[in-house]
């Protein structure tokens, strides 16, 4: 999918809108309900396991991100910083008051390890203060150079974990259950298939002992795409802030940590990896309209027209029953054929016709956006069929989108091949590494790649793509955004 297509389709299906301030995204209706969508289903999911929602401020004084430098690394170039406190006109104009010069610049936060962990200080004194399983959805500000409206904006909305643990096995089974969390979202819910493993000390978090990462691939450029992260801070920010607690046996001790998010990037993935030439196709079980019904109706033909809208009550009304988002378009401004192009584009799972020729025969006409697959099912028996057709999209969504990753993904061993296929926006490449940062750094240099995970998986000997040093596991290489 080309940059245009792509951005004339968030555009035309009235997701997203440009705002004056360049990267900073107007979230319109549509767009934002899938957010929303995304969002309730993973909040469950958390609150399930006893994690709770909080708040924390926008702007966090400069002096905190002193504390733990390292972890500034990763956004020093992208921060946004208030440094006054007013405006006032001048020659008719609004200009910066002087006078209102801030004692201390304010950060608008790139993310909130700091503010959350000088905060931790005054909550966290003993082991029954333990564990703290806190999570914020809010948004963050990073003034990024390139972007790409849900890729990479300087302003996103998200959801950031953080957690204080008294032993580092606790910290451990934190991020297994996190690792399941957004493993049953990713593929059960948005249906995108994925590569998981480990960041390399280049491209983990700053203040991470090691991270770990969700990747996909794009369909129509190759391009891997970010879906999640989850980080194991180990002690770095409870040394860093002096967050102790006193022990069981009355020992003070640093406490263990986590973090983990994601982003509404994850609309930006199901628009690429899922979308086809006719326009979205959503995930069922997060689409803001999961059926659609447009009536085929003559307005010269008046019983008609009253049987069908009184028939289509009853079908919105027993859909409503088992749970289902649907919307009845009437409008009789627009013709049948509008509509179909404009919810086929708009991504609507299932498209309920019934005109005259359906009533007559005690039958609804249901097309698959996925597919365009027809069924023909009676108006007084359809409501198991529906959810099983509902089942299939998603299933079906999610094997195409598989299919597509196995088809670019490459086992290379010659660097020349290797450059050939980075040239070319291939995938994936799964090739073998020295685990040395100096050849990372370069084939990154050369080709634009970067290591995007190390799996569990890939275990064999062989001899690293770049130096040809000796290896025993492949990693994950390919371009991101």
């Amino acid at each position: 999918m080309k940059d245009k297509d792509y951005i004339n389709l968030i555009i035309s299906t009235k997701l997203a809108y440009f705002s004056k301030i360049k990267g900073f995204m107007i979230l319109r209706p549509y767009g934002y309900k899938i957010w929303e969508n995304i969002k309730n289903i993973l909040n469950k999911m958390l609150i399930k396991t006893n994690h709770e929602n909080v708040y924390f401020p926008l702007l966090i004084p400069k002096s905190l991100f002193n504390i733990e430098n390292n972890y500034i690394k990763s956004f020093s170039k992208e921060c946004a910083i208030v440094t006054h406190s007013r405006l006032k006109i001048k020659d008719n104009k609004v200009i910066i008051d002087p006078s209102s010069k801030l004692n201390e610049e304010l950060i608008i936060r790139p993310t909130s390890e700091t503010i959350i962990w000088d905060t931790y200080k005054e909550w966290i004194q003993s082991y029954r203060d333990l564990p703290v399983l806190i999570n914020q959805w809010s948004n963050v500000v990073r003034l990024e150079m390139k972007n790409k409206i849900f890729i990479r904006n300087s302003e996103f909305l998200w959801q950031e974990g953080h957690t204080a643990h008294a032993y580092k096995k606790d910290a451990i089974i934190e991020i297994n259950i996190i690792k399941k969390i957004y493993k049953n979202l990713i593929k059960k819910k948005l249906s995108i298939p994925f590569i998981s493993g480990y960041k390399t000390n280049i491209e983990k978090f700053s203040g991470a002992k090691y991270t770990y990462s969700f990747e996909s691939l794009t369909k129509y450029n190759g391009k891997s795409i970010q879906l999640a992260t989850i980080h194991f801070l180990a002690k770095n920010f409870s040394k860093a802030f002096n967050v102790m607690f006193t022990n069981k046996n009355g020992k003070k001790k640093y406490v263990w940590s986590t973090s983990w998010g994601i982003s509404t990037r994850l609309i930006g993935a199901i628009i690429m990896i899922h979308s086809d030439n006719k326009g979205l196709i959503l995930p069922p079980k997060i689409a803001p309209i999961q059926v659609v019904i447009i009536p085929i109706i003559n307005n010269k033909n008046l019983i008609y027209k009253n049987k069908i809208n009184n028939i289509i009550k009853k079908i919105i009304n027993n859909l409503k029953k088992i749970k289902i988002k649907v919307k009845y378009d009437n409008n009789k401004y627009i013709t049948p054929g509008n509509k179909f192009f404009k919810y086929e584009k708009m991504g609507v799972p299932i498209r309920i016709t019934i005109g005259k020729k359906e009533i007559d025969k005690n039958i609804m006409e249901i097309t698959r956006r996925d597919n365009f697959k027809k069924y023909y099912l009676n108006i007084n028996n359809f409501k198991k069929k529906i959810i099983k057709i509902l089942n299939k999209i998603q299933k079906n969504i999610y094997i195409k989108a598989k299919k597509n990753m196995k088809k670019k993904t490459f086992f290379i061993d010659d660097y020349n091949l290797f450059k050939e296929k980075i040239y070319n926006n291939c995938g994936f490449i799964i090739s073998h590494w020295d685990k040395n940062n100096k050849t990372e750094l370069k084939i990154k240099e050369e080709t634009k790649a970067t290591i995007r995970c190390i799996p569990n998986k890939f275990k064999e000997k062989g001899r690293c793509i770049y130096s040809g040093k000796k290896s025993y596991k492949r990693v994950v290489f390919g371009k991101s955004y």
